[in-house]
């Protein structure tokens, strides 16, 4: 199974009630360059391990258990 890692976390940050803008400013960056992200299938693993501690959310143990891999808790 294919995970779109940017609907994801674009999904993510909407559940929490969060906005693009605010997240633009955790993230360091524009607001342009945050869609350009929810746009991505994939992203560089540094930048989705400061992403999963901005949302607090563990985005690796989503892809792992959507790809297949070991569930743990």
């Amino acid at each position: 199974m294919t995970v779109h890692v940017g609907q994801l976390i674009e999904r993510t940050l909407h559940e929490q009630g969060r906005s693009v803008t605010w997240f633009a400013v955790q993230l360091c960056c524009t607001r342009p360059n945050v869609y350009k992200i929810f746009a991505k299938e994939s992203i560089d693993t540094y930048l989705l391990w400061r992403i999963s501690l901005i949302l607090d959310y563990d985005f690796f143990l989503e892809l792992s258990q959507a790809m297949g891999g070991p569930v743990s808790k």
